[in-house]
């Protein structure tokens, strides 16, 4: 596996490293070892996947407070998704930095999101399957997000979006949760 770091402190591109032959290839797409030896941890207790029909399909930004704060690994199975996170932790060094790349079917790619950074996609193709191996259960009271076009932090999208919930539109502007500091390491 090839580890890249990002601009936002303890988020990795994490790219297979193939080994091919005549039939194709073999690739590890996760390991904990070589997780542990980054400090990222390997733990995941529910696995989610979004399907998009369309193209410019926005969903994001999402978070979690503490004490449900998750880590994230997000691939794209199926087209494309031009994947962004934000860090919302006040005490790391890349606090309201965010950092996009895309990620598609075809370059088997995986972005780890750590707590405390929001997360989001606009899909650059119709029938768009993402997958998320997440770190802690899903909690209703807290769950949250940000706009996805919020001026604090400036996120240069590829497209307007075309499609989006209603939950996302709903979103406010951001501001640090009152009294629940992210725990996540920076």
């Amino acid at each position: 596996m090839i580890f890249t770091e990002t601009k936002v402190a303890g988020a990795f591109l994490i790219q297979p490293q193939l080994l091919e032959d005549d039939r194709g290839f073999f690739a590890r797409t996760y390991c904990v070892r070589e997780l542990e030896a980054r400090n990222i941890s390997p733990q995941v207790v529910q696995r989610s996947i979004s399907y998009n029909r369309l193209r410019g399909t926005l969903r994001g930004l999402h978070f979690q407070l503490p004490p449900h704060e998750e880590n994230k690994f997000v691939s794209c199975i199926r087209g494309s998704v031009y994947d962004v996170i934000v860090d919302l932790r006040p005490a790391s060094s890349t606090f309201r930095t965010w950092f996009a790349t895309v990620l598609s079917a075809d370059a088997l790619s995986s972005l780890y999101v750590p707590q405390g950074c929001a997360h989001g996609f606009i899909t650059l193709a119709d029938s768009t399957t993402v997958q998320y191996d997440i770190s802690e259960f899903y909690d209703a009271s807290s769950a949250h997000g940000i706009r996805y076009d919020d001026p604090a932090f400036g996120i240069e999208w590829p497209m307007p979006p075309v499609v989006m919930g209603p939950r996302d539109l709903g979103f406010s502007r951001w501001s640090p949760p009152a009294g629940a500091p992210f725990r996540g390491n920076p």
